[in-house]
Parts: C-alpha cells; sequence; structure tokens
C-alpha cells in the first residue's frame, strides 16, 4: 500500500487544514490577554479579564450548574449505557436486538432541536418546574448513545474466554462482571462517560430551550454575552475551557498509556 505522505500536495494541505483548525482557537487565547475593552483591538498584555472572569457570580453559577448537570448526567448516561451494552452483546437470544439498538442509539438519529421540543413538551404537561432536574433528565437522555457506542465497541472487541473461564471457576455473574468484565472494559466505560461529559458540557440548543432561573447553563451564559457585545472577558472564559478539555484529555492519554495491556 502506497504511503499516503508521497501523494503531491498531502503535506501541504494536511498543514492548512490543521492551521484552519486552530488558528481561530490561537486568536481567542491570544485576545484573552488583550488590555482593550474591545475584544478586536489590541493595546496591550492584561490578566483583568481573567480576573473579571472569576469573580463574575453570574459566570461561576453557571460553571457550577454546568459541572453539576454535566456530571449527574454522565454517571446516569453511563449506567445505561453499560447495562445496554452488556445485554446487547453478551445477551443470549435477546428478542429484537436490532431495534433495541436503534431505540437506544435514537437520539443521534434524530436533530437535537426536534429532541429538545419533544422534552419540553413533554415537561410542559407532566408540570415539572425545576429546571435543574429538566437538565439532568434531558442531557441524560441524549448522553446514552455517545457513552454506549465506545462501551459496545470494546465488548465487541473483547473475547468471552475470560468471562466463560470465570464461570468454570464457579465464580457468580456479579463477581465475573466485576472482577473480569469491568476490568476490561474500563478503558471503553471510561471513553464513553468522558464523551457523555463534554457532550453535556457543550450542549446549547436542549439547554437553551430549557432554561429557566436558576438553572443557566455555561454555553447559555456565553450566548447571552455575545448578544450583549464580545469583550476580551469572553475569550478568557474560552480559554479557561479549552484548558479545561486538555486536562480531561491529557488525563485520559496518561490513564490510557499507563494501562497498556487494557487499551
Amino acid at each position: 500500500m502506497r504511503d499516503v505522505r508521497r501523494y503531491p500536495g498531502a503535506r501541504i494541505f494536511t498543514a492548512l487544514f490543521f492551521v484552519w483548525l486552530y488558528l481561530p482557537i490561537l486568536v481567542v487565547i491570544a485576545y484573552s490577554f488583550n488590555e482593550n475593552r474591545l475584544a478586536s483591538v489590541w493595546t496591550g498584555f492584561s490578566w483583568r479579564w481573567y480576573e473579571s472572569a472569576l469573580q463574575n457570580r453570574a459566570l461561576l453559577d453557571a460553571v457550577k450548574i454546568s459541572l453539576t448537570v454535566a456530571s449527574i448526567a454522565t454517571a446516569i448516561a453511563t449506567t445505561v449505557a453499560l447495562m445496554a451494552a452488556l445485554v446487547l452483546v453478551r445477551g443470549r437470544d435477546v428478542k429484537l436486538r436490532r431495534l433495541s439498538e436503534t431505540v437506544v442509539n435514537l437520539p443521534l438519529l434524530l436533530p437535537e432541536i426536534v429532541l429538545a421540543v419533544a422534552v419540553l413538551i413533554l415537561f410542559s404537561q407532566i408540570g415539572l418546574q425545576n429546571g435543574l432536574l429538566k437538565l439532568v433528565i434531558a442531557h441524560s437522555a441524549f448522553c446514552i448513545p455517545f457513552a454506549f457506542l465506545p462501551i459496545r465497541a470494546r465488548l465487541q472487541g473483547m473475547e468471552a474466554d475470560f468471562e466463560e473461564a470465570a464461570q468454570d471457576l464457579y465464580a457468580s455473574p456479579w463477581v465475573t462482571f466485576r472482577r473480569v468484565t469491568l476490568p476490561l472494559i474500563a478503558p471503553g466505560v471510561f471513553a464513553g462517560a468522558m464523551l457523555a461529559f463534554v457532550i453535556s458540557m457543550d450542549d446549547f440548543i436542549t439547554s437553551n430551550l430549557l432554561n429557566s432561573g436558576g438553572s443557566t447553563t455555561l454555553p447559555v451564559y456565553i450566548f447571552g454575552l455575545i448578544k450583549q457585545g464580545t469583550t476580551p472577558e469572553l475569550n478568557a472564559i474560552s480559554t479557561l475551557i479549552v484548558l479545561g478539555s486538555l486536562i480531561l484529555a491529557t488525563t485520559a492519554l496518561v490513564l490510557t498509556f499507563r494501562n497498556p495491556d487494557r487499551a
């Protein structure tokens, strides 16, 4: 097979692709240190917008709500996805297997606005008023397929010999799962949980439709700042989000490389 790097223009195209992808992010980071109130006019280096962002009570409340919703939704979605993957991959004589997989992955097949409107109507019909609870339920629902896919892929790539050997040694199904299956699929579970967490933190459409007093998430708050006018404070917030994402990605890579036998 011919090395793709030897094709004419491949290196230049790749370089241009990464410049196009990451240059806007670098510009946002650079202008987060701008002293001027106008985000696009550079007048000098300053930390003032980071101080302003970290002292902004509304911003900190939005971050707290986003982290709370994302953490709870991730725990629920990952648990449901793990159980669904175990049944659909390891289960025997499961009726309507394909239909069940379609139902689990349905939030991926539907436009998010459709799902958001559906849950909004549902909550309105049942009279649910708690904004935080509405966000947790909605985020848990659309995060399930994002957690399900990595877990299912990990289970499908794992031979059943280890589980059968544990059962031959009189291990109960729970002991087999806890001591054999779960450690082997842990990277997939972690990847699914991290993906669900990021999707929840990043969600805007559903959070905006379900937004009520005291339940404003970070993306909705940032959208409100943009409508009021862009300042370097928004750049500082975005830079802190990028930093948090890099920490999560680095943690995932470190855990993967420290457990090469499970990768």
